[in-house]
């Protein structure tokens, strides 16, 4: 079954958090990120998966009256914000979870697990099905 993997960061504090890592946390973080998303393609298990930019890089596009796109600035509701997914297909929710926990360990700055909330959401063969 396939799941999406999501990290979210609070859109208003985005840049204080990513100012918070040195240059070693980030080294740090990258190759933690790097050795799961290895794993999962060794394993057959990797779909897709992407960091993502900070709030200051979105564009909220809306169908205006006449169909086209109307474009502003930024998130389009105030909290958090997506900054990184994986798309797995995997045998079991349980390995999901164990994917997501092993997202959410990743090191924060000063080299600690962050411990982040990481949503896993499953993607039904058929989105009909509840």
């Amino acid at each position: 079954m396939k799941y999406m993997i999501q990290m979210n960061v609070p859109a208003a504090e985005w840049d204080a958090i990513m100012s918070s890592y040195s240059e070693e946390d980030m080294q740090a973080m990258f190759a933690h990120m790097n050795a799961l998303n290895d794993e999962l393609t060794s394993a057959g298990e990797w779909v897709d998966g992407q960091g993502l930019g900070g709030p200051a890089l979105v564009k909220t596009v809306r169908a205006g009256s006449d169909g086209r796109p109307e474009v502003t600035d930024g998130p389009a509701r105030a909290g958090d914000i997506l900054a990184g997914y994986w798309v797995v297909d995997v045998k079991s929710e349980d390995r999901a979870l164990e994917i997501a926990a092993r997202a959410s360990a990743c090191p924060g700055p000063g080299g600690k697990p962050g411990s982040d909330p990481v949503e896993v959401h499953p993607i039904p063969g058929d989105p009909t099905a509840a």
